[in-house]
């Protein structure tokens, strides 16, 4: 540093004890440091940088070209300046304009390369589950209003304006806004936390705790869609949806399904024939699940019939509705063939006597 001072301060003595012609040299002697940084130094980093795999640095360096560029001119101007002996009102005016300037670049480049990230993320769901397309104008919007008040702060610095009033001011305002957007903030954060956390995903068959059952159409920054099997969309706020309990029949470490179907017979059946024709019925529907293979289970010797179960799976939650259709349909149609009794309830009324007429 010492050596690379000699040099610039041999190199104003060259332009003599004038302070406009010290000016001019220092304006030139940085535009030529610009030029040779621009023309030399940023074009060995780009070949560099288009040997790497990362698409983020070759982005990075385009981005920063700017406003390395302004900013090294900015600060010879502000050099040459200061060698003008400027009164100091004028002096602090010519600063901060300058100042401003790199202040306003640097705030663009941030802004640019937030939403190259942020768009980088989005894009590959293995890097982050929070970041996605659905959150990504939330986090976008975000990123853009922390730089553009970390400009305003700076740019108060740089005019030497007193901040310490705007952030109280600006504190007191965004305790109001909270107290007066608290439900639309907490649907906002439950949001984000849903779709980080991931309890549930699209195209889930989820239960509530309150009964709702419906396939997941939509995550949102305010609420979540359900299609019930009535073709009928519930839309819940995400706020109550993080603080649910919720049945997720598409979650695990598989898709598949459980149905458990219910059927009893009367007394007196031959059991083994039940099970046969149980087991039979779900072998021969498509949709069931080969593996787990369907189970029957004898369970229960009820009050005026013997209760069985047939446990099977299919692939999604979604077919349960019409898988289940098609087992009670063919289940029926074989007992009524092998004269199997579904028993019913039967009501026997006893007349002790007729009414004298």
């Amino acid at each position: 540093m010492e050596k690379i001072q000699t040099l610039y301060n041999s190199w104003l003595a060259f332009f003599g004890p004038n302070p406009y012609l010290k000016a001019l040299g220092i304006v030139l002697i940085f535009t030529a440091f610009v030029l040779i940084f621009n023309f030399v130094i940023l074009r060995l980093l780009k070949k560099v940088t288009a040997k790497t795999a990362f698409k983020a640095d070759d982005r990075l360096l385009e981005l920063l070209q700017k406003p390395l560029f302004v900013s090294l001119f900015v600060v010879g101007l502000t050099q040459a300046v200061r060698v003008l002996q400027l009164p100091d009102n004028v002096l602090l005016i010519v600063v901060s304009i300058l100042k401003t300037v790199t202040i306003f670049v640097w705030a663009s480049f941030a802004i640019k390369f937030s939403k190259f990230l942020l768009n980088q993320l989005s894009a590959d769901k293995r890097k982050s589950q929070l970041v996605q397309k659905s959150t990504l104008p939330l986090f976008s919007n975000l990123t853009v209003i922390i730089i553009i008040a970390a400009a305003v702060y700076f740019l108060f610095l740089a005019w030497r304006i007193d901040v310490s009033a705007w952030l109280a001011s600006a504190g007191i305002i965004g305790l109001a806004l909270g107290f007066a957007a608290k439900d639309t903030l907490a649907n906002l954060f439950a949001g984000v936390f849903i779709l980080a956390d991931a309890p549930y995903r699209l195209g889930d068959v989820i239960v509530l705790d309150t009964g709702e059952r419906g396939q997941v159409t939509h995550i949102g920054i305010r609420s979540t869609r359900l299609l019930t099997n009535d073709d009928v969309e519930i839309t819940v706020p995400n706020s109550v949806m993080g603080n649910a309990k919720i049945t997720n029949e598409a979650g695990g470490p598989s898709t598949k399904h459980r149905i458990r179907m219910k059927v009893g017979v009367a007394y007196g059946s031959d059991i083994d024939q039940v099970r046969e024709v149980l087991e039979q019925v779900a072998a021969d529907n498509s949709q069931i699940c080969k593996i787990p293979e369907p189970r029957v289970r004898f369970r229960n010797f009820g009050n005026s019939s013997l209760d069985f179960e047939l446990l099977c799976w299919v692939d999604m939650p979604v077919l349960r509705g019409q898988v289940l259709d098609k087992l009670y349909t063919n289940v029926y149609k074989k007992f009524m063939e092998l004269e199997i009794e579904i028993p019913y309830s039967k009501q026997d009324v006893y007349i002790k006597s007729m009414p004298s007429t």
